[in-house]
């Protein structure tokens, strides 16, 4: 189904690593760079327009010259990110030509994603001020405080958030210029009272976290040859 409305892309790559050790959206995942593995399926979504990513200010010359290799018909721009990911993305946000209508934005830790996840969620914002990719939670949820169970969560109402995560562009931007702490942008449009709808998701769209994420990743693309 293709989409009523102008879309863009906000690729978020701008973290530092810390966690898993080094900047995994620039290591080789096969042949390619993780970051170019994400972005193929935003070029080959029909519902995208145009795509911008979001880099390091250090990685900004090297990242751009790489993505000139990219042969599409689609503008993609890349820009610094922020001291946080909120003004990452708000950076990638006001970068998308002005005519954009919908955003949607996508971890580059997420290689997987498909075509149609993305328009998913890009035609789950009809009569909603977002919607996000999420997965309904197969484990019982136990609320926990300093190792001591509170309570059990009614685990038919728990669904797991990924990316992406698409909204009208005027209630996104709004909400990430709010000085507020969140996980994701989905967090921070409910938390101006946004009405944010799921669309289901699939467990191979994962975010590469840890060196067993990546070794997880590394057999799908051998797989796939």
């Amino acid at each position: 189904m293709f989409s009523e409305f102008k879309t863009g892309a906000v690729i978020a790559a701008a973290g530092s690593g810390e966690r898993f050790g080094e900047k995994k959206q620039f290591k080789m995942l096969g042949r390619r760079p993780l970051l170019f593995h994400t972005l193929t399926p935003f070029l080959e979504c029909s519902d995208i327009a145009e795509v911008v990513v979001v880099v390091p200010q250090a990685d900004l010359e090297s990242v751009s010259r790489e993505l000139a290799s990219f042969t599409s018909a689609k503008p993609v721009k890349t820009v610094t990110g922020g001291t946080r990911r909120q003004d990452s993305v708000l950076n990638g946000c006001m970068a998308l030509s002005d005519n954009i209508e919908i955003i949607a934005v996508h971890d580059a830790a997420r290689p997987f994603v498909t075509p149609g996840l993305i328009s998913a969620t890009i035609n789950g914002c009809n009569g909603a001020d977002g919607c996000i990719a999420a997965l309904p939670s197969k484990d019982t949820v136990k609320q926990v405080v300093e190792n001591n169970i509170q309570q059990t969560l009614d685990r038919s109402t728990i669904w797991l958030a990924q990316t992406p995560q698409t909204f009208h562009k005027k209630i996104l931007i709004s909400a990430l210029q709010h000085d507020m702490d969140a996980t994701d942008e989905a967090s921070m449009v409910e938390a101006i009272s946004g009405n944010v709808a799921i669309t289901q998701g699939f467990a191979g769209n994962f975010k590469i976290t840890t060196t067993e994420d990546w070794q997880l990743a590394e057999g799908i693309i051998a797989n796939n040859g």
